[in-house]
């Protein structure tokens, strides 16, 4: 009987059983494989979209949203603006304690350039329904070109915890069928 104050018997010298190294080598040759395997689905997987990324800092980032609002600014939904960017431009997208600005309205079909960032927090950007998956870092321009294929009206949820208004973090991308059409 052993008590705290004696050490266990040493056996991590002893040579693994053959069971256990089957099993050891197994989980090594899986880990290489999926090593390997990154960079293959980065170029075809087509899951870890390549983007157009720099340092900004937050001001600037929230003067060219504010901008980019008072140019294509169509209405308001609940004080937040709503804007409908022609085919083809950048499209501005703000994440702050704890709302997402502004709503956008695109067209299906239409490529657009989309940049996010922050102004305070780490922020995640879940594009509800769709499987789009970002990190928002605050003093980072994320650009993604972005060429909706629905029309609907999607929500953007925020899947990193910004605080205790976390839970009201929900932002709106509505795709139209043409120009100023309904989803």
């Amino acid at each position: 009987m052993h008590t705290a104050l004696q050490s266990p018997p040493r056996v991590w010298w002893k040579p693994a059983e053959a069971a256990e190294m089957f099993w050891v080598k197994l989980a090594f040759a899986w880990c290489l494989i999926l090593f390997a395997m990154m960079p293959l689905w980065h170029f075809k997987g087509g899951q870890n979209p390549s983007g157009i990324r720099h340092r900004v800092e937050p001001k600037a980032f929230m003067a060219r949203t504010q901008e980019f609002i008072a140019a294509y600014k169509i209405g308001e939904d609940h004080g937040i603006p709503v804007v409908a960017p022609p085919p083809g431009s950048d499209v501005y997208l703000i994440g702050m304690m704890w709302q997402w600005q502004p709503v956008l309205q695109l067209q299906k079909g239409a490529s657009y350039t989309l940049h996010l960032s922050s102004l305070d927090l780490n922020h995640g950007f879940n594009l509800y329904p769709f499987n789009v998956n970002f990190q928002v870092v605050p003093g980072y321009d994320y650009g993604l070109r972005i060429t909706p294929t629905e029309a609907g009206d999607f929500r953007i949820v925020c899947n990193e915890f910004c605080g205790v208004g976390h839970h009201t973090m929900v932002g709106r991308v509505v795709v139209t069928e043409g120009p100023g059409g309904m989803p």
